[in-house]
């Protein structure tokens, strides 16, 4: 399940590039900003800010759902739709490396 949470290029996995406040692309349309990414081999993710679409909750997506990193544009498209991003386990920050707490995100996301 570590490859769920690898970026699949060199390019989107450069933690030089701060993507904190980068809009976010579903397949479907803008689904909000980044909050926070981590680059780390094999735990890599986006916390994505849903700010009033999803009554303010934020998603924990895996990095191998980030598909396209557009530095002009200060943008981020996963391949996942806005309600597969809806329908995902919310994000607890206390919980972010819990094995258990992972693993359900890992359930959920590898179905995709």
């Amino acid at each position: 399940m570590t490859e769920l949470w690898t970026f699949q290029t060199v390019e989107l996995a450069d933690p030089k590039v701060d993507l904190t406040g980068y809009d976010v692309e579903a397949t479907d349309g803008h689904i909000g900003t980044i909050d926070e990414a981590s680059y780390d081999a094999g735990s890599g993710c986006v916390v994505v800010d849903t700010g009033f679409w999803i009554f303010g909750k934020k998603r924990m997506i895996p990095a191998r759902a980030v598909t396209d990193i557009d530095l002009d544009a200060k943008c981020v498209r996963v391949n996942l739709t806005k309600d597969q991003v809806k329908d995902a386990p919310d994000y607890d920050a206390d919980r972010r490396d819990d094995p258990d707490y992972r693993g359900q995100h890992s359930d959920y996301y590898s179905r995709f």
